[in-house]
């Protein structure tokens, strides 16, 4: 059993973190300015020139398939990039990627959705929570109605991410209501200019999801994203695609937390001494290490599934919910350990504090992912201790 790195992994990984150390985190203080004044982080041309720098050295679409012209990485190395571009809170995500689902378009929709947004010359966006269905996506209630051969969509989406950015979208409608999920729901891909619109939802993080609003909007059945019926299991396909890359991403925000937490407690005095003299401190310190390393290594096993071709959502679910419970109980230790100033908005801590609360939310709530291990565990899928086979 090896926990070491391959030489590629190493360097790959120590590109990344050159790479936000030197472009993303020199841009952290004037990401908060702008994010202080209600404004995005980063411009959509700040971000594609970010990206291709990156691509100038060869990162571009990390697990999109070489013969789309991208990196096709393993999803080992995908979770050791997550945890470096979590070292800082700045908005970046590397060009040249598609939702995992457009690679089950035909050849006409490959060229006119799948191509450009791998490219870049268009934005998508998945549409299939609802005010009524988020953790139970079979509530789903949105409709497309036969037309001659057209299908007509009526129907809200809420919490849509980038949905007020795309200029096309997944939209996931019943289109058999006796089958429902069981073969009733079917994925269409559907232009901003057939008539949808998109509305800004204010969140307490700088995630700014949208609500879609389909009323009427007419498509041709040739926009149907592979067979009828069969879109909730495109659904679950996205958003099964890689679970384990949210808590991947979580590892490098804590140890940046962590870290500014070990050299405020070396450097800040109270009563004649250092606040890491301080028991009450040094638990605080230890416990997060701890959690950190545990976390680093369900996200990693879980990707090692991945790789290996085995059913891997049982260890994905693992290191979710692990991952959204633990990130959170680090960097409230960490403002605790900065006192006031923690608070404040000054430091980026107060920023981090609002996003990771979305990681016990977003693709799964705890409570849903507690759900799926313990009916795993309760119904034999799963051995306990069955990690090692």
């Amino acid at each position: 059993m090896d926990f070491s790195l391959s030489t590629e992994e190493r360097e790959v990984r120590d590109w990344v973190r050159t790479f936000v150390q030197r472009e993303l985190i020199p841009l952290e203080q004037e990401v908060l300015r702008r994010e202080r004044a209600h404004q995005p982080g980063l411009t959509g041309e700040e971000l594609k020139d970010l990206q291709l720098k990156a691509k100038e050295s060869g990162f571009w679409g990390v697990l999109t398939p070489e013969e789309y012209g991208g990196m096709g990485l393993s999803a080992v190395m995908a979770a050791l990039l997550e945890a470096e571009l979590g070292r800082t809170f700045v908005p970046f995500r590397f060009g040249g990627a598609a939702d995992n689902i457009l690679f089950h378009a035909n050849e006409e929709q490959k060229q006119t959705y799948l191509l450009p947004t791998i490219s870049g010359e268009r934005k998508s966006c998945f549409a299939i929570t609802e005010p009524g269905a988020g953790s139970d996506a079979k509530a789903i209630r949105t409709t497309a109605r036969k037309d001659g051969s057209d299908w007509i969509i009526n129907g809200e989406k809420t919490f849509i991410t980038g949905g007020n950015e795309a200029d096309f979208t997944m939209v996931f409608a019943i289109t058999d209501p006796e089958k429902g999920a069981n073969g009733g729901v079917t994925c269409f891909l559907v232009d901003r200019e057939a008539g949808w619109k998109s509305e800004y939802i204010d969140t307490m993080g700088e995630w700014g999801p949208a609500s879609l609003i389909f009323q009427d909007v007419r498509v041709p059945e040739t926009q149907i994203l592979g067979e009828e019926g069969r879109g909730f299991e495109l659904a679950m396909q996205w958003i099964g695609q890689g679970r384990y890359l949210l808590p991947a991403r979580a590892i490098g925000s804590c140890e940046r937390l962590i870290s500014m937490a070990i050299e405020h407690a070396n450097t800040r005095e109270t009563f004649g001494q250092k606040i890491a003299e301080r028991q009450a401190i040094q638990w605080m310190i230890a416990d997060s290490g701890v959690e950190l390393e545990a976390l680093r290594w369900l996200v990693l096993h879980a990707a090692w599934q991945v790789d290996q071709g085995v059913d891997s959502r049982h260890a994905q679910s693992m290191a979710k919910l692990y991952g959204g419970q633990k990130a959170n109980e680090i960097v409230d230790r960490v403002l605790q350990i900065h006192g006031g100033m923690g608070y404040t908005r000054e430091l980026p801590v107060e920023r981090w504090y609002r996003e990771l609360r979305l990681l016990r939310i977003y693709e799964g709530t705890d409570e849903i992912q507690r759900r799926t291990i313990a009916r795993n565990l309760l119904k034999g899928h799963v051995k306990v201790g069955g990690t090692l086979g």
